[in-house]
């Protein structure tokens, strides 16, 4: 195990406000990976893709490198735009 994963998993034990910053941003991370690899597999650019959903390429950068309070309709739309279609689930954790 690395030196990295061994202080986030100490700080995590010792500290519940890290635990639960460092997971929520854990998540969000892997959202905006996921959808920047969906558009990079549908061989788009991120202005192209901004084009067809009518925003800004700002606006795709910031999606795919924060994904922070992402509306439904947005996801909707960025999944539409690459040919896919947009799942939501909710699980016991």
């Amino acid at each position: 195990m690395s030196d990295l994963k061994k202080y986030i998993r100490r700080r995590k034990s010792t500290d519940l406000e890290f635990e639960h910053d460092f997971d929520k941003g854990y998540e969000q991370l892997k959202i905006g990976i996921m959808l920047k690899q969906a558009r990079e597999d549908a061989g788009l650019t991120q202005d192209e893709l901004a084009q067809m959903i009518s925003t800004k390429k700002s606006a795709i950068s910031r999606i795919e490198n924060h994904a922070e309070d992402i509306k439904l309709s947005t996801l909707y739309k960025f999944a539409r735009a690459l040919g896919k279609d947009l799942h939501v689930e909710v699980s016991a954790s």
